[in-house]
């Protein structure tokens, strides 16, 4: 967002801002949508040849509520979560309808985000009951980990990825052996650290200092610290690139991009522009025989049949099945699906 007269506050959603390296899952949904042009630089792959894999389509991935984590209510741009011990209000832009619940329930809220100051820290959260800490204890599916109140309103997890994370940790147990991951975009480790934990080796990417440092304190807190993780802070398309050409491959490859990023040596990322490429490369780094390829999109202006489109014709000839539709939290007060992304995945034959 440009300024117009004097230098405002960018209230773009983290997504959608400028910052160091195409970090994964710096954000919820966008509430407005990013669309940006190809730049000339990077080229484009070659179309690949061969018979477009099998498709399934729509599918709606469905996160109900659980002991770990609820959507309590939704409405009035704002949703109302449940994550562990505490009751958290923060922002959504799809959420406009009204809420289902009474005033009262929210008012119930432990922490609330509120976006009223560019300070780093907890400063954008309200606490109205007790002052809470930076971090607190979470955990998914006895996987212990770290909540966090960020500036920029994100807890450290996102729930909906739990289909993912459970369609992922039946493959691995199910091929019945070595399973190598590829977790780029990696953020805080969840998906990784169910991958580990489900027995598979995992080089998880991120080209964010922080997160990684996030990440492996939470393999610690989970228990997981002598499970196989290399932790890998790195510009995500370098990296697959320098994998491609050293010939290393991954049984399963995740990924999940930002609308926009900029790297540590001034890269810039643009998902519209670079996500062929990097799906390529994806392909590329492939064992002989893989499990799948999972990707997810959040803020784009687009509908998921445009990442269904790319990834059919990104794995033409290897045969399998492109599943691609939407990941959605069911809200416990009304039971509304509030979506949260697109995604689009290959299933080996």
């Amino acid at each position: 967002m440009k300024p117009t007269r004097a230098p405002q506050r960018d209230r773009r959603p983290e997504r959608d801002r400028p910052r160091p390296g195409p970090v994964a899952n710096q954000a919820m949904p966008a509430q407005r949508a990013v669309e940006v042009s190809a730049p000339a630089t990077r080229q484009r792959p070659q179309r690949r040849q061969g018979a477009l894999p099998a498709e399934k389509l729509p599918i709606i991935l469905e996160v109900a509520p659980n002991s770990d984590y609820a959507l309590l209510d939704s409405g009035d741009g704002e949703k109302l979560e449940q994550y562990g011990p505490y009751r958290i209000v923060r922002p959504e832009g799809q959420a406009i309808w009204r809420r289902a619940l009474a005033q009262a329930e929210w008012d119930r809220a432990d922490a609330i985000f509120t976006g009223d100051t560019d300070e780093e820290g907890i400063g954008r959260w309200r606490f109205p009951k007790t002052p809470l800490g930076e971090t607190w204890p979470m955990k998914h599916d006895g996987i212990h980990y770290l909540g966090r109140f960020t500036s920029f309103r994100h807890v450290g997890v996102f729930p909906e990825q739990a289909s993912h994370w459970d369609h992922m940790a039946s493959m691995i147990e199910r091929a019945a052996r070595p399973v190598k991951v590829l977790n780029l975009f990696g953020y805080t480790g969840l998906a990784s650290l169910v991958a580990a934990r489900a027995g598979a080796e995992v080089t998880h990417v991120d080209a964010s200092k922080k997160a990684i440092g996030w990440a492996r304190e939470n393999q610690e807190i989970a228990g997981l610290s002598q499970k196989p993780i290399r932790w890998i802070c790195e510009d995500a398309m370098k990296f697959a690139e320098r994998e491609a050409r050293r010939g290393s491959h991954y049984d399963i490859v995740l990924f999940d991009p930002p609308a926009y990023g900029r790297g540590p040596k001034g890269e810039v990322w643009q998902l519209f522009a670079d996500l062929p490429a990097l799906t390529d490369l994806c392909r590329q780094i492939l064992t002989p025989k893989p499990l799948a390829v999972v990707l997810t999109a959040y803020s784009i202006r687009s509908s998921f049949f445009a990442i269904h489109a790319l990834m059919r014709d990104s794995f033409a000839g290897m045969g399998g099945t492109v599943e691609s539709g939407e990941l959605i939290i069911r809200e416990k007060a009304a039971s509304r699906a509030l979506s949260t992304s697109l995604f689009s995945r290959w299933i080996a034959p």
